[in-house]
């Protein structure tokens, strides 16, 4: 080999370990933010309550006769005749007729 085919050789050699290094930096560079973000989230999964009521042993008195919703309980919505009748509209225009497919062939 003469010094000139030696020295591209070293040369692009370089390069190449150069860009592989600077992927393999980029890539550890990654996996380690991606690790820390992950440990960030899971380190705590609720908030802590700022004034939190102190718990006491015995459960909250229950009153005999205590009293209930005296409203009736929701009724669902009920649509006009007319509307019943008229039936849901769509949602978009029927599309233009070059715009339609022509309809699928059965085999």
């Amino acid at each position: 080999m003469d010094s000139v085919s030696k020295r591209t050789l070293r040369k692009d050699l370089m390069l190449a370990a150069g860009l592989f290094a600077s992927g393999a930096v980029m890539t550890v560079a990654s996996l380690t933010e991606i690790r820390a973000e992950h440990l960030d989230r899971m380190a705590q999964a609720t908030p802590v309550p700022s004034a939190a009521p102190s718990p006491s042993a015995t459960p909250a008195e229950s009153k005999p006769g205590g009293t209930r919703p005296t409203t009736p309980a929701p009724e669902p919505a009920q649509p006009a005749p007319a509307a019943q009748q008229e039936g849901v509209k769509p949602a978009l225009p029927p599309a233009p007729a070059e715009k339609v497919a022509p309809p699928i062939e059965k085999k």
